[in-house]
């Protein structure tokens, strides 16, 4: 393996050496419905699976893949091209991501055969105090809506530094050419499908009360119309600037600058009688940003190696938790009774959570015992709560992994704090066996609402991710509200080894939900022996120590509803979140086949379906 990883290494070089610069690949011209100047790029063709070699890329939106897919046949590695994607994403997909937001980068490193990763969450400004989103008349929490909806919300963004040091550290090309296929893509426009339509359209009461916003989303005052172009010169001009100046540009430059001026001063659009909270942010909170380079989080689960985040997302902590907790139980031998299998993947997920709400925040605030959660033995106490004939009841109280033996007392928990369903994620690899897993967000479908004026992107409202008040009152919250403070994620890129070759690499949109859905995705694959396109495409459900699991109406209709009502579960349709249809998360995935060969997966269904490709596809 080490004269494998010194010849990968050699070649990696040789082709950085000659990179020409990505650009998105010319498309045919389609005509503008809504009489806008100019052609917009056609959309490239959309598939959910796609096998062959050279590399791949996984997203929600065909533009994006085909962007970071050009910048690997250019010569690109997974790193470039995740980049890229991502850029592109937060031209197409900008209710969801953007570069007023934040994520998680996860990197497997063929050379070395090491996972890294990156912290690139939102911080909370200097000034930011435990109660900040506690209305001072009363002492009591403000109303959630109007925590979103304000300058209060927004946290110092982490998406341009993330780019720029993953780049920097495993990339073979600069910032300014991971953007060029973005910025022409901003520049030019893309095809409204019936999604961004319809994620508009949930946002449209709230995008009117903000000027800027209404301007670029609403143009003429009116939905953008399905099959017409939408084009967004501000951020091609912004995306340009980054180019030039670098995340100096951000951090310590006029995009900043005009950053922490919309912060304090949103835009509320004339006759709104919407209540905007401002902001506390300044521009020393964005000079002072760094994005944190983090050990992974490692479990082991039936003869593989899972890595993820660690905190100050909970994905990583949860996930691991859940699958050491599964792995008391032979899922696979259910055979026939899938229904046990769910059973206990649900349960494994109720414990998991009522942990995780527990125990998790930013490490620089609060001492999360990160090791503890992910210890076979705690799991191993927990799993003894799992009785194949009944449910669990929620809220199930957390367990102390810092106290051995005290794991398998059940008790009453708090509820579940609220977190966004947005968010998105891209997976990435290359010829030479690097792989990435990134997951990058504004929260809300929307974020904040508020547009920075003359710069086309949305900011973020990540802040309303901390708790605004102690879950149970005398307990310490590790998720509470602090000056330069993380709030806690969900987020979950993932990458799976084996033998320490990578075997899957996967993560998903969705708050809290991605967490379920990246490890029910684990159990389909690893645990029922599904295909990875199946294991994709199966029902899901989303059991987060609440009373009642949500669940997609495929499963609603199925034989085993009926088998797990019996055991006391209780079930309700999940939320219509991304677009007007009841979804649960939205995956993208890579798995890695032992004759050389990469199939990436895409939903074929979720949010329009997203898009799969590989460099040179087999067919």
């Amino acid at each position: 393996m080490a004269v494998r990883r010194t010849v990968l290494a050699a070649l990696s070089a040789a082709s950085a050496a000659a990179l020409l610069l990505p650009v998105l690949a010319p498309t045919a011209a389609v005509a503008s419905p809504d009489g806008r100047d100019g052609p917009g790029l056609e959309p490239p063709a959309k598939q959910a699976v796609a096998t062959g070699s050279g590399g791949a890329v996984s997203s929600v939106n065909p533009y994006a893949s085909q962007a970071g897919l050009d910048v690997l046949r250019k010569g690109g590695n997974a790193v470039d091209a995740a980049v890229a994607t991502a850029a592109a994403l937060g031209v197409v997909e900008p209710y969801s991501a953007g570069i007023g937001g934040g994520g998680y980068f996860v990197y497997y490193d063929a050379s070395t055969g090491e996972v890294s990763t990156l912290d690139g969450r939102e911080t909370a400004p200097a000034r930011m105090g435990e109660d900040a989103f506690l209305d001072p008349a009363t002492g009591k929490p403000i109303p959630f809506d109007e925590a979103v909806n304000s300058g209060l919300s927004v946290g110092v963004p982490g998406t341009p530094a993330t780019w720029e040091k993953a780049l920097d550290d495993w990339g073979s090309i600069g910032l300014g050419q991971a953007l060029r296929p973005a910025t022409r893509l901003a520049d030019e426009g893309f095809v409204v499908n019936e999604e961004f339509r319809a994620q508009t359209e949930m946002n449209e009461d709230r995008f009117r009360d903000f000027s800027s916003t209404a301007e670029l989303f609403l143009p003429g005052g009116e939905l953008p119309v399905v099959g017409s172009k939408f084009r967004n010169p501000d951020l091609a001009r912004t995306y340009r600037q980054l180019a030039r100046e670098g995340t100096a540009a951000m951090h310590r430059g006029s995009i900043g600058r005009d950053v922490v001026r919309t912060v304090k001063q949103p835009p509320v659009a004339e006759g709104s009688t919407r209540n905007v909270r401002p902001g506390l942010m300044e521009r020393a909170d964005l000079a002072a940003y760094e994005v944190v380079p983090r050990k992974p989080t490692h479990t082991t689960y039936r003869g593989t190696d899972v890595y993820s985040m660690a905190p100050s997302s909970s994905g990583g902590t949860t996930v691991g938790e859940a699958l050491n907790i599964l792995e008391n139980y032979e899922l696979s031998s259910a055979g026939a009774d899938r229904a046990q299998a769910l059973h206990h993947y649900l349960e494994a997920s109720r414990i998991g959570f009522a942990d995780r709400n527990r125990w998790v925040g930013d490490p620089a605030f609060s001492d999360v015992p990160t090791d503890e959660l992910l210890s076979k033995e705690y799991a191993k106490e927990r799993a003894c709560l799992i009785r194949p004939d009944a449910a669990l009841t929620s809220p199930l109280a957390p367990g102390d992994p810092r106290e051995p033996g005290q794991g398998c007392t059940a008790g009453k928990g708090s509820a579940e704090p609220h977190e966004g369903p947005s968010t998105t994620h891209l997976v990435a690899s290359d010829r030479w066996g690097n792989v990435v897993s990134y997951t990058l967000t504004i929260e809300q479908t929307g974020g904040s609402g508020i547009t920075v004026p003359g710069r086309g992107f949305l900011l973020n409202n990540e802040l309303s991710d901390f708790e605004f008040a102690p879950l149970t009152p005398g307990v310490p919250h590790p998720n509470l509200p602090g000056p330069g403070k993380r709030p806690r994620s969900s987020m979950s890129p993932t990458i799976v080894l084996k033998d320490g070759e990578p075997q899957l690499a996967l993560g998903s949109p969705g708050g809290a939900t991605i967490i379920t859905t990246v490890l029910q995705t684990l159990v389909n694959r690893i645990d029922l022996g599904m295909s990875l396109p199946d294991a994709v495409a199966a029902p899901r459900l989303s059991q987060r120590n609440r009373a009642t699991t949500e669940a997609e109406p495929a499963f609603l209709s199925s034989p085993e509803r009926a088998q797990l009502d019996a055991l006391g579960h209780k079930f309700v349709p999940a939320p219509e979140t991304f677009t007007p249809s009841p979804e649960i998360g939205a995956v993208a995935a890579l798995e890695f086949g032992a004759d050389g060969t990469v199939t990436a997966v895409a939903e074929p269904k979720r949010r329009g379906g997203g898009s799969a490709m590989v460099v040179d596809e087999r067919h």
